[in-house]
């Protein structure tokens, strides 16, 4: 799946740390206080929703054009944008213990989990016990997590090079013309979507706040209006599988040249579509906002659900298969991923997606030097 997480970006604890650090370079002297911005956890609920969403179309796209025209539409901005925020908030990674403690628990071993339980949850409701497990074949929707993994652990080269985006973009054509690379760890979607990421370590608030002007949200209407009209006359004559980024040009019966073509077109069109999604998000604490806190949980468990219903065939009703079907079904898609991104299912799931592996790591060594300073000094007030 074109999808995320990301957090689904990154995770509640990533997030407040690389804002608190952003601020403590302005105030040195001052305890950095964690605070959330509105307008990110918002995107990130509403990106999550369209994520879910997108996924229950999938057994159902086939018996309408204008539903496989919104799932083209969707699938053109929704993990671009959650790329982006990713790549935001990765700005201050910088390979340290402690960063590097967080993107192991955060990520690699929520990924290992998850591996595990979609093959394994596979073999016991779909009655399929040839099911492989494969931690180097990401299955499903957990090619994310190790995406996240690949491009974090290479921020710090994309901000020291001079030019980062035009070189991660070079980066991902050259992935399309090269289908040796094969499918391990799904590289070529890793490669294929650097370019979204190193742009979000290249954005500033200023950029953001930008594409929030009044202007470019009435400018919006009309751009979402004709892209909805293209993917509708694209979908008998274009590849959906362009979206996905998961295969070369030479794979999807193209010419080698077709892949960069695609490539920048394609990066572009998502660019648009992502900014303007952007410029829709409230900035303003909703409902909502809260949510935005777990679109990791929603991500990474939604896909039992979906799963759980494409195994046992309810997506073959007929009666699921006409607009109002297709609406309920939506609709069921966006309630359950919102519930499964609240406090109570969080704190259920908590030790596989944010687990707490003090015992896994060794101790740093300036906080035990500082320990025992302090430690010393305490002796020294008892005699004294």
């Amino acid at each position: 799946m074109f999808s995320a997480a990301a957090s689904l970006v990154p995770s509640q604890n990533d997030q407040q740390h690389d804002q608190s650090s952003d601020r403590s370079a302005e105030r040195p002297s001052a305890r950095p206080v964690a605070q959330r911005d509105a307008f990110f956890d918002n995107a990130k609920y509403l990106a999550i929703v369209l994520v879910a969403v997108g996924h229950s179309w999938e057994p159902l796209k086939g018996d309408s054009r204008l539903l496989q025209a919104a799932y083209l539409l969707v699938y053109s901005f929704h993990m671009p944008a959650f790329i982006v925020v990713s790549g935001y908030f990765s700005r201050s990674f910088d390979a340290s213990p402690d960063r590097l403690r967080r993107l192991i628990t955060g990520v690699a071993v929520p990924y290992v989990i998850f591996e595990t339980a979609y093959p394994l949850f596979r073999r016991v409701v779909d009655h399929n016990p040839a099911q492989e497990i494969s931690l180097l074949d990401p299955w499903y929707l957990t090619w994310f997590l190790c995406a996240l993994f690949i491009w974090r652990l290479t921020t710090p080269v994309w901000k020291l090079v001079r030019y980062p985006l035009p070189l991660a973009l070079g980066v991902a054509m050259l992935a399309t013309v090269t289908p040796a690379i094969g499918d391990d760890l799904d590289l070529q979607r890793v490669l294929q979507f650097l370019p979204f990421f190193v742009l979000g370590l290249c954005l500033r608030p200023e950029h953001f706040r930008r594409v929030r002007r009044r202007s470019v949200r009435i400018a919006a209407v009309p751009v979402f209006a004709v892209a909805l009209a293209f993917t509708w006359w694209a979908v008998p004559r274009m590849n959906a599988s362009w979206l996905y980024h998961r295969d070369s040009a030479q794979e999807l019966g193209a010419p080698w040249w077709a892949g960069p073509v695609m490539q920048l077109a394609l990066f572009g069109c998502s660019l648009l579509l992502t900014a303007c999604f952007f410029s829709w998000v409230p900035g303003r604490t909703m409902w909502c906002t809260t949510l935005g806190a777990g679109t990791l949980y929603g991500y990474l468990l939604h896909g039992f659900l979906i799963k759980a219903a494409d195994y046992r065939g309810w997506f073959d009703h007929p009666a699921l298969h006409r607009p109002l079907g297709e609406i309920a079904v939506s609709v069921t898609a966006a309630v359950a991923v919102t519930l499964l991104c609240t406090a109570p299912v969080r704190r259920v799931f908590r030790f596989a997606v944010e687990p707490r592996m003090e015992w896994a790591f060794k101790r740093d060594a300036a906080t035990l030097a500082r320990e025992r300073e302090k430690g010393r000094e305490g002796e020294k007030g008892a005699l004294g």
